[in-house]
């Protein structure tokens, strides 16, 4: 594996393959595994996610780096292998979140930022020595009528710059997600309030990217796509996709090598049909595809069970899904092709 940021950058997202969000924290886990009557613990969260990572055709066709959880980081397969040496094994690339979650911010009502900068270049030291080579810092911007203030913009962009500098200097490229989130009341977050805020909200990261002294060749954009909020979802497909374009061309220097999104939000089908709209008759300067979450993993969590006889069946829902985004991130993917697989 090269150790040149840049490289790094560019193998995460180029050829189609995009990045497995696995970085759930262990509440959020408990959660999914809530919705399958699974008890979270250790073994069962480590148990899941091998299941993910020994799916040889997805690893090594689909998925370019695997985003962890500390835990998952340091953590090791029932016969003793480390997680990290099977991602690697499929000329995967491991990668770590580092923030550790959005707080209220204090001034700002019904506004957050992401904490987690204090210790951050020892932790990102260690996290080197295990074998990440990229991070993921996620800011949260609300939206409604009257919010984002700028002052919540400003410090959530601030502390995503800070953040990438400090990953950069490890030599662990940065993955920057100022998420827009679209959980708007409805008449607040119209398709136009999207575009507004999101393009507001990547002109001050990207502001606040220049300041830092980022090195815009080493990072990879995170953002998410505009849309509707979700209790008014009325955007189609390609309306989505143009919007988001347009958004990205006028804030998104086209030095950043490529564009994961996230599909927080989204149905699993929703979040594959934007993104290969979003990819076909565009002419785009970066590399654009996935680092989904939930919209990868949720039919193979449904399939598997958390029954080990479930297993092949979970690696099958998994690789389709890969193989879903795969296709949209080289705008190919259709209805026919995910009804057919």
């Amino acid at each position: 594996m090269s150790e040149r940021i840049e490289d790094i950058a560019v193998k995460m997202v180029a050829g189609g393959k995009g990045l497995l969000a696995a970085d759930e924290s262990t509440a959020t886990i408990k959660k999914r595994f809530d919705t399958i009557s699974l008890v979270s613990t250790e073994e069962s969260r480590r148990d899941y996610r091998e299941m993910l990572f020994r799916s040889d055709d997805a690893m090594r066709k689909y998925i370019s780096g695997v985003i962890l959880y500390e835990e998952t980081l340091f953590q090791k397969a029932a016969n003793g292998t480390p997680f990290v040496d099977i991602i690697k094994a499929a000329d995967s690339i491991p990668g770590i979140k580092v923030d550790v979650g959005a707080k209220p911010l204090a001034g700002f009502p019904g506004e957050t930022v992401t904490e987690g900068l204090d210790g951050l270049a020892d932790r990102l030291a260690k996290y080197y020595e295990a074998g990440a080579r990229f991070a993921k810092w996620r800011g949260v911007i609300a939206v409604s009528d009257t919010l984002p203030t700028f002052g919540a913009i400003k410090a959530n962009a601030h502390a995503l710059a800070r953040y990438a500098a400090l990953c950069q200097q490890a030599k662990i490229v940065p993955i920057v997600e100022p998420e827009v989130l679209m959980d708007g009341e409805p008449g607040t977050q119209s398709l136009d309030r999207s575009e507004e805020v999101t393009r507001w909200t990547l002109q001050v990261v990207f502001q606040e990217l220049a300041e830092a002294r980022i090195n815009l060749e080493g990072m990879i954009l995170k953002p998410s796509m505009v849309i509707d909020g979700k209790k008014v979802r009325k955007a189609s497909v390609e309306q989505v996709a143009e919007r988001t374009v347009k958004v990205l061309k006028e804030t998104v220097p086209s030095a950043v090598p490529g564009i994961a999104f996230l599909s927080g939000g989204q149905s699993t089908e929703e979040a594959t049909a934007h993104l290969s709209a979003i990819n076909s008759g565009h002419d785009l300067p970066w590399h654009v595809t996935f680092s989904y979450g939930r919209a990868l993993q949720d039919s193979a969590l449904k399939a598997w069970g958390g029954k080990p006889e479930n297993v092949a069946a979970g690696q099958r829902a998994f690789t389709h899904r890969a193989e879903m985004n795969y296709l949209a991130a080289k705008g190919n993917w259709t209805k026919d092709r995910e009804q057919a697989a």
